[in-house]
């Protein structure tokens, strides 16, 4: 590590940032379903999930490889630089979704900043087509299809089985499946996604000439990336647990535990043939197909929409960030400073516009959002048209003269007065 650089360091420390909020942004994949049937508490499901993902980042390297060597062609004479660049990118497009509470995909995020950046930088022939197409595209098509169908098939044949049984004692039962599954969401998630960044971060030192070409990534980058990404996932992005746990369908614990298992199995079986697919859109997926497997289950389409214009938009938006980003910071000393200054303004800008309508672990739960709350307590009471007066009648009666010797008196008329 001594002949690290300033630039490479500064490369290091942004993709550790980026692993961050990848963490936050991508809790939600693993603890959404569990925390919105009650199956765990908040707190308590993002730190097994954080444990689950620093356990997961040691057990494989193979999408790092992907990323390292895959997309990127590491003797094209991509530069730190442009490196820093695509992270920028893919840092601002999380922190933008994360505010909108959309579970994009970090992954493609990281994809589109760093091609972005190296074609602005170097051209589009340092990008390696066939593995884009088939590593990032095709998974990215196929994955959420798969974990769909299979959490569907999942769902139904869970109610077919326990159609006979007692609800509420079922219902013990999958919640305590759903923390097994979630757990084994958390090992998958970190198994891919914490890749991603030791992926970069060992790119970077190729860059640098720290690590020769083809190199696995540094124990020491494992342990960084681990570690980050564990604080990430348990900071809780509460924003995007709550869309993926309320948003899309209303969930029960059988749907949860069939949704969560289907996406482990997926993403899992993903890592071990080195495809970098995006976790948030694999567990989108099965949490969709769950909704559609219950029988009355009703999946909201209008979110639906939302989080799949974010997934189209995601590759070129982190792309076109990323590629600005690279113009500016080749201009030298000055150039990468004003890419950082630009980071960190934006950064604080997104954070300072979440604090006005802040979503944590104490109101992840309410189903119509805090702003609604809000409103409805601030709202005036609505009190119906005021009923019509009714007539008071006073009867005001005269005293009758006195009438002649031998002669009945006779009665006045009674003027009644309305009020």
């Amino acid at each position: 590590m001594e002949h690290i650089t300033l630039l490479i360091a500064i490369v290091i420390v942004t993709a550790l940032a980026f692993d961050f909020t990848n963490g936050f942004h991508d809790t939600a994949n693993a603890m959404a379903t569990t925390i919105s049937t009650g199956a765990m508490k908040p707190k308590a499901a993002v730190a097994m999930s954080a444990v689950l993902n620093l356990v997961g980042a040691f057990l494989s390297v193979e999408v790092a490889r992907t990323i390292s060597g895959g997309i990127i062609d590491e003797s094209a004479g991509v530069q730190p630089e442009v490196i820093f660049a695509g992270l920028v990118g893919a840092i601002l497009w999380n922190l933008l979704t994360w505010l909108a509470g959309l579970p994009s995909s970090s992954s493609h995020a990281l994809f589109g900043g760093l091609i972005g950046a190296t074609i602005a930088s170097v051209g589009l022939d340092a990008i390696h087509g066939d593995a884009v197409v088939m590593k990032v595209i095709v998974p990215a098509l196929v994955a959420p299809l798969v974990a769909g169908f299979a959490a569907m098939a999942a769902t139904r044949l869970t109610y077919r089985v326990a159609r006979n049984t007692d609800e509420r004692a079922t219902s013990k039962g999958y919640r305590a499946g759903q923390i097994g599954s979630a757990a084994l969401v958390s090992l998958a998630h970190g198994t891919n996604d914490a890749q991603k960044t030791m992926g970069v971060m060992t790119l970077a030192l190729i860059a640098g000439g720290v690590l020769a070409p083809d190199s696995d990534p540094p124990m020491w980058v494992i342990a960084s990336a681990g570690i980050a990404i564990a604080l990430g996932t348990y900071l809780g992005g509460w924003r995007i647990i709550r869309t993926l746990g309320k948003g899309i369908t209303d969930i029960q614990p059988p749907q949860g535990f069939a949704a969560q298992t289907s996406a482990a199995t997926t993403i899992l079986a993903s890592s071990h043939m080195g495809f970098a697919l995006s976790t948030t859109q694999v567990c989108s997926g099965a949490v969709m197909g769950c909704g559609l497997g219950r029988k009355g289950g009703v999946v909201h389409w209008s979110t639906a929409r939302r989080m799949v214009v974010a997934w189209a938009l995601t590759l070129p938006a982190a792309g076109i960030i990323g590629a600005l980003g690279a113009l500016l910071a080749e201009q030298g000393t000055w150039g990468v400073s004003a890419v950082l200054a630009l980071l960190i303004a934006g950064s604080v800008a997104i954070y300072v516009r979440s604090r006005k309508e802040p979503v944590d672990h104490s109101n992840v739960n309410d189903v119509n959002g805090v702003n609604d709350a809000r409103a409805a307590e601030a709202a005036p009471v609505e009190s119906g048209p005021e009923p019509a007066p009714v007539p008071l009648q006073v009867t005001i009666a005269r005293t009758a003269p006195a009438g002649r010797a031998g002669e009945e008196p006779s009665v006045p008329d009674q003027p009644t007065t309305t009020v």
